[in-house]
């Protein structure tokens, strides 16, 4: 046991308070609003948007006699500076030639497609009795990276108005330059429950969330938990989704079952081991209540969390229908999928349709636009099925590689160019040092391994782009071709986005661009979402920071340390040359740089 002693913050007897719903819940328990209810609060963003190509958002250096604090001391993160911030210098893009050897320097000559996307945002219910708080809430300053964060940060208490002001930031955006669309690239929701997959659609989708569950404490008096009006992805805009880890598995680490099943609904607080691994089998022990977030208190105080001794009577609290999982016995996908066919926005299913509910697959494809040569294709590259060693790496079956093998020629076939949108990435480079090369990232599990992946994507050349969430970080990785100086067509670009969850919360822009030379740009810009001084969304962001320095003090691996002062943004002009086919396909395609 890390800490046994009680926290310095946070920690009181569990609460089981009978209090009636408050605002408007989801499904089965909801009450709608009265005449003479209070008017859902809304929280508008900052008038001036900007890119991280225009300004950045940058962490405040700590003085070297900072106090150490830990993960629970939510109220000394902006005593001693864990969180403070300020705004810089824009990041200018890089140029990178890496895979087009050919390339002279011709400048951008026509606009192809232009979209953004979002990943890892975790939506949470902190209220929620089947989360492992006390593994990440009990953590000890400079503890390492494996998994304490994602247990437990204080940006769990804002999750859902981060998203509102991203969605936001990116309408304005919209207006300046239109997308084309916008995706998702999984891990839209924390803990595979109903409720937290309403928030994230119902927040797209522009309604009333009621942020809060169970006894809905705080509901009337505390920013983070009031019921709020979301403004809504601008309507011109179709957004489509791809599936992850935490979209179908109990903390994205483990198979629902019948213990976690009941958490998610009951009223008993998750009784477990104190063990972040994710690929351990910590949920099926005991010995630690994992606590639940206290919705009337300023900070989100832990209540509930702490060895089984502490508790002379296990701490319980109000349960929720609509905490239900959305993962079964035979499907972790089926009814997560179902429910992006309840939406206002387009396009119904957000890239699902009847067929991949018939068939249970989350993989697909689209053409962005009827005039333009580009296609996605959306991979469910996530484990499935029980007895999976470790359930946070990627997996590939025989039927979902067949698919794709499909996909790719219909696209190679037809003179398209192929962008891969998948939640996990395929052999990244480390992120933190360049010194340590590739890693694999799909589960020995899975139907072929990393390398023989990548040797099957170099057959295409029509394929530009793999994009990917999972890590929460901003990193590009070259995938050359096996013969670069005489088909160097064959290579590939890899661009990982950061989570909307984690510092640096930021969502990313892809614009591609056809060059005078028929060669074409990826121009990647990461964005920070837009906020005002003190809403909940603001307070995430320093919480955000503060987390990653507590929790990271000691370990490069986790940005920012205490004397971090950059952005983690990447910005990029990715280069790619194409096939003498494909390079006349492309000659008069697009709208002219300059004009919409």
């Amino acid at each position: 046991m890390r800490n046994s002693a009680p926290r310095f913050f946070g920690l009181s007897c569990a609460l089981a308070l009978q209090l009636p719903l408050l605002g408007c819940g989801l499904g089965d328990i909801c009450r709608c609003p009265g005449p003479n209810d209070p008017q859902p609060t809304e929280w508008p963003i900052a008038k001036d948007v900007f890119t991280t190509a225009q300004q950045q958002i940058l962490p405040i250096a700590l003085p070297a006699n900072t106090p150490h604090i830990n993960p629970a001391d939510v109220p000394l993160y902006e005593v001693f500076g864990y969180s403070a911030w300020q705004v810089g210098e824009g990041l200018s893009q890089v140029k990178r030639t890496d895979l087009a050897p050919g390339y002279k320097g011709a400048p951008n000559a026509a606009r192809l497609l232009s979209f953004f996307c979002m990943t890892d945002i975790h939506i949470a219910d902190k209220e929620s009795p089947a989360q492992p708080i006390y593994v990440g809430w009990s953590a000890l300053y400079g503890a390492d990276s494996s998994g304490l964060s994602s247990a437990y940060s204080p940006i769990i208490l804002s999750t859902t108005h981060v998203l509102d002001a991203a969605v936001q930031t990116i309408n304005a955006l919209h207006q300046k330059s239109p997308f084309d669309f916008g995706i998702s690239l999984g891990d839209n929701i924390n803990n595979t429950q109903y409720n937290e997959l309403r928030w994230f659609i119902d927040v797209m989708d522009g309604k009333v969330i009621t942020p809060s569950s169970g006894a809905h404490l705080g509901a009337d008096t505390i920013d983070y938990q009031k019921p709020f009006q979301a403004v809504g992805l601008d309507k011109s805009i179709p957004w489509f989704q791809v599936i992850g880890n935490h979209d179908q598995f109990w903390m994205g680490s483990a198979f629902e079952n019948a213990k976690t099943q009941q958490a998610h609904i009951g009223t008993a607080i998750l009784n477990m081991a104190d063990d972040p691994n994710p690929a351990s089998d910590a949920v099926d022990r005991t010995g630690y209540y994992m606590g639940v977030v206290d919705g009337s208190t300023q900070y989100g105080d832990i209540i509930g969390a702490g060895p089984e001794e502490w508790f002379p009577t296990p701490p319980t609290v109000v349960a929720d229908p609509n905490r239900r999982s959305l993962a079964t016995s035979t499907s972790t996908s089926l009814n997560w999928m179902r429910e992006f066919f309840t939406t206002t926005s387009d396009p119904v299913g957000h890239g699902f349709t009847q067929a991949n509910l018939d068939s249970d697959s989350a993989c697909y494809s689209f053409q962005p636009k009827s005039d333009i040569p580009i296609k996605v294709i959306a991979l469910d590259d996530t484990c499935k099925g029980p007895n999976q060693p470790n359930y946070a790496l990627g997996c590939l079956d025989k039927a979902r590689l067949d698919w794709l093998e499909t996909e790719l020629q219909e696209g190679q076939d037809h003179g398209k160019l192929m962008i891969i949108a998948a939640h996990v990435p395929i052999y990244p480079q480390q992120d933190f040092d360049p010194n340590s090369g590739n890693y694999p990232l799909l589960s020995s599990t899975s139907c072929i391994d990393d390398l023989s992946l990548l040797a099957i994507l170099h057959n295409y050349p029509n394929l530009i782009l793999w994009i990917a969430g999972h890590r929460h970080v901003n990193v590009v990785t070259p995938q050359p071709s096996p013969d670069p100086i005489n088909h160097p067509e064959q290579s590939f670009w890899e661009v990982e986005t950061s989570s909307l969850r984690d510092f640096p919360q930021q969502f990313r822009t892809f614009d591609i661009r056809r060059n005078s030379d028929n060669t074409i740009s990826i121009i990647i810009t990461d964005v920070d979402p837009a906020v005002v001084e003190e809403s909940p969304a603001a307070k995430s962001r320093g919480y955000a920071i503060g987390a990653a320095r507590i929790f990271g003090a000691n370990d490069s691996a986790i940005p920012p340390t205490r004397e971090d002062t950059t952005s983690h943004a990447y910005n990029a002009e990715l280069v790619k040359q194409l096939t003498p086919e494909m390079q006349a396909i492309i000659a008069n395609c697009g709208s002219p740089i300059g004009g919409q």
